[in-house]
């Protein structure tokens, strides 16, 4: 059963998410921001699959938390959400680490959908 770690300051979100991809059998771990979810990375020495995190947080944002989880667990596949235009600029230089950016509002589909896509595409590599 894959593993995911979901970070994202929003409560409503988080629990949309987790229970969304929980259906299809995923162990779901939820962060409120960045900095709670690189110490749980670190804290599961980044036993993890997937790696799903909104851009904008407060403490430590999204990108920061690709940034740090890439160099320290190369394997992770990271996935980021965001609602922002801007923010998806942002995270248009990440291509090498980050699988892709899903654009919040998405049904609960469009998240099943990103989440079998970055898990489908870490099995190939």
């Amino acid at each position: 059963m894959p593993r995911v770690l979901i970070a994202d300051d929003e409560v409503s979100m988080r629990t949309l998410v987790a229970r969304a991809i929980a259906m299809d059998g995923h162990d779901t771990v939820t962060a409120q921001d960045g900095a709670e979810a690189l110490d749980i990375l670190t804290r599961e020495e980044g036993a993890f699959d997937l790696l799903l995190t909104d851009i904008q947080m407060p403490i430590m944002d999204g990108i920061a938390l690709a940034l740090s989880a890439a160099r320290d667990f190369p394997g992770l596949t990271i996935l980021l959400m965001t609602g922002y235009a801007d923010q998806r600029e942002r995270a248009s230089n990440l291509s090498a680490i980050a699988h892709d950016v899903i654009t919040k509002p998405f049904s609960v589909a469009d998240i099943r959908t990103a989440v079998a896509d970055a898990l489908a595409a870490r099995r190939i590599v």
